[in-house]
């Protein structure tokens, strides 16, 4: 017996150790079996051998004893051939099954958390939205913020950051005491200064009272510190998709802006498109469009034109912040790029996205500027078609950037067709909500509330011209209608290059940027003469401390006329007080575009005793404003201007008048297209650029301010004798 089992131990092991594998064709045989011939088997097996089936199977089970467990059933020996494939055929549905209904659990769980993690990112899509609605919510009691959970901790940190200042305090007074003899403390208190801390009415200049010498840094801003309107810095991962969906929303809007005419644009007796809110309310309904300021006006605009420039040419310059400011000089003061959010396609731009902040102005001080933070997004919607879309944006994070300015550009933009021989169609909707944080002044509120200062109208103007002036850049020779010494083509573009710097510098300086701090001294009208200095050491300005004097007044002519006035080299000497009455000779003159009145001058006087001294002038004009703007430069830049070497070195210092429309048109004039025919009045603009003082750390002094008072006012009164209005 013994030696019996020993034998069989062999045997036993080897057969517990072996494996049978089923080929392809045994599994494709025993799942047609498990699926057609066995679902009552299996049915059978899962009911049947329930924990009393396996039991009482296992009792009856011969040679079993008492204790054999319930479990070895399902694992026992087949008792013959048929009841083993059986087993096997059990077995191998069993495995099936629970493959199938660990797949579907598996398929069920991913399902759930799908919807569980966009059911998350929803509700915090809403809180940010919830927000930054609340943060634009301004309390009816005091006009700030409404109060938040954190009140609490904000009281904590003012009054840490108290004891810090009061440490700090203690620390400067010691130090005072040591050097000056006393503690700060002691000191006379530092008066706050005023926007008009240089108050100096007529016949002011002898008071006693007003120091002599006014320190530069409390009067002006440096040219460096140029935007203090607050813009997000970045933009995190989770607000990017929201700005993406605001950006297409955005470009859809203005694509239906742009096709749809009547009822949403009707004709205007001028033949402006005029926007009819209530049918764009009904048409284009937002959460939060009815919140409304007090004091708020919707300005809205279309156009349409042709321009003489590539469609893809355009939109780089569309899309590159500083070739933007550069091709509307007259109406862009600032603007740079915050962040790029969607470079887009190569080559066609498609799909660029950007947040960008942008500062427009009026060339007069006396007229605030508006300031937009928003998206710019192009899109291309068919082979030479874009759309570029702009959506002011506000940062959730930043509850100053919602009280320090509250207008914002509504969904606008501009439809891009390019057309052959080198032209495009654009079709622009200017569209924005503003509120005014200043009182716009008599002399420009018809001009204002007009919207055809920032109408779409005044934007394709603009751009009609530096197109027609970039192509004429492009073009070898002259025109034959030039005259004087004519330039190689090289030196044409360098001379054309210097005018372009030049205009830009004059309009960057004569508008109210928040860059500057101007400051009202005694005046010739209402307005008065406005100064500000400031700091420069940029190439292509002189070094030193730069006054800045510019005044507004109106005129009873029109624009055409007054502009024609100061574009005639024949009549310079009726208003230029340093030409002391002589006669100028035209050295050369470059026509910049279609109309006579675009074009460059380089002028020398005569009998003026400086021959080492010529004047670069550059005259622009369109239906919506002039400029004439000029720069003396000495002998040997003109020399290097005309050679066509780079002219960006060369220092200027430009100065000029802008021309406006006042926005009255005249009776029986108003179904003029062109606003400037048929106007009762122009609005001009005087401002002139001194160098005080080569030295960075030189001080504002009354003799300054005297000359330049006394230079605008001599102007001023020759233009109004020239014009024969000497009594306005």
């Amino acid at each position: 017996m013994d030696s019996g089992d020993e034998q069989d131990v062999p045997n036993s092991q080897s057969r517990k150790k072996r494996y049978h594998r089923h080929t392809p064709r045994q599994i494709q045989e025993l799942e047609s079996y498990a699926l057609f011939s066995s679902i009552s088997f299996s049915l059978y097996v899962v009911q049947g051998l329930s924990a009393p089936g396996r039991e009482a199977e296992a009792a009856a089970e011969p040679g079993s004893g008492a204790g054999a467990a319930a479990d070895q059933v399902l694992v026992s020996e087949p008792k013959d051939a048929d009841e083993g494939n059986s087993c096997s055929l059990f077995l191998f549905s069993l495995a099936k099954s629970t493959q199938k209904k660990n797949w579907i659990l598996g398929q069920q769980e991913r399902a759930d958390n799908c919807l569980l993690r966009a059911d998350n990112d929803k509700i915090r899509c809403e809180n940010i939205a919830m927000r930054e609605a609340l943060k634009n919510v301004i309390c009816p009691s005091c006009g700030g913020p409404p109060p938040d959970d954190d009140s609490y901790f904000d009281e904590q940190k003012l009054r840490m950051d108290n004891t810090r200042l009061k440490e700090e305090l203690d620390r400067v007074s010691g130090l005072a005491s040591k050097y000056l003899g006393r503690p700060l403390t002691q000191l006379p208190p530092v008066q706050p200064v005023s926007i008009s801390s240089l108050d100096l009415s007529a016949g002011g200049y002898g008071d006693t009272g007003i120091s002599p010498s006014l320190d530069l840094d409390l009067l002006c801003r440096s040219s460096s510190s140029a935007f203090p309107f607050q813009c997000p810095s970045t933009v995190s991962e989770l607000e990017k998709p929201l700005m993406v969906e605001m950006a297409t929303g955005a470009m859809e809007e203005v694509i239906r802006l742009v096709q749809t005419d009547e009822p949403l644009w009707v004709k205007s007796s001028d033949g402006r498109d005029i926007l009819q809110l209530e049918t764009y309310n009904s048409m284009f309904q937002r959460p939060g469009r009815q919140l409304k300021f007090p004091g708020t006006r919707v300005e809205a605009s279309r156009d349409s034109a042709l321009v003489i420039m590539g469609a893809m040419t355009l939109i780089d310059m569309f899309m590159d912040v500083s070739k933007w400011a550069e091709l509307f000089p007259t109406i862009v003061s600032k603007a740079r790029t915050i962040e790029v959010l969607a470079a887009g396609m190569a080559g066609s731009r498609s799909g660029s996205l950007l947040l960008m902040y942008e500062e427009i102005q009026v060339l007069s001080p006396v007229v605030p500027t508006r300031e937009f933070c928003f998206l710019r997004y192009c899109q291309q919607i068919e082979p030479g078609m874009w759309v570029v879309a702009d959506v002011s944006v506000a940062d959730p994070r930043d509850n100053q950037l919602a009280l320090s300015s509250r207008s914002r550009r509504l969904p606008s933009g501009y439809l891009i067709e390019e057309m052959p021989n080198g032209y495009t169609k654009l079709t622009w909707v200017e569209h924005m909500e503003i509120v005014d944080k200043n009182p716009i002044h008599i002399l420009f509120r018809d001009l204002m509330n007009s919207g055809l200062l920032f109408g779409a109208q005044r934007w394709l103007a603009a751009l009609q011209r530096m197109c027609e002036r970039f192509a004429c850049l492009n073009v070898a020779g002259l025109p034959a209608r030039d005259i004087g010494v004519a330039p190689s083509p090289d030196g044409k573009r360098s001379m054309m290059k210097l005018a372009q710097r030049m205009l830009s510098s004059f309009c960057a300086n004569v508008g109210a940027s928040n860059g500057y701090q101007w400051n009202t001294i005694s005046g010739l009208n209402d307005v008065g003469v406005r100064v500000t200095v400031h700091k420069t050491t940029d190439a292509g300005r002189p070094d030193g401390v730069v006054l800045n004097a510019a005044t507004s007044m109106w005129l009873p002519l029109s624009s055409e006329k007054v502009f024609g006035f100061f574009k005639d080299e024949r009549t310079r000497s009726q208003w230029d007080v340093l030409s002391n009455g002589n006669t100028v000779q035209v050295v050369a003159h470059i026509t910049n575009g279609s109309h006579p009145g675009n074009c460059i001058s380089l002028l020398r006087g005569l009998n003026s005793g400086q021959n080492t001294m010529l004047i670069l002038q550059e005259c622009c004009t369109d239906a919506y404003g002039s400029v004439v703007v000029y720069s003396p430069v000495d002998l040997p830049a003109i020399n290097i201007v005309m050679s066509g070497e780079d002219p960006s070195y060369i220092p200027i210092l430009p100065s000029g008048f802008t021309i406006l429309p006042d926005g009255r048109a005249a009776a029986g004039a108003s179904s003029s297209s062109n606003p400037m025919i048929g106007s009762s009045g122009s609005l001009l603009t005087v401002a002139f650029q001194i160098l005080m003082s080569s030295l960075p750390s030189a001080k504002l002094n009354l003799e300054s301010v005297m000359t330049v008072n006394n230079l605008i006012g001599t102007t001023v009164q020759q233009i109004k004798s020239a014009l024969n209005c000497p009594d306005i």
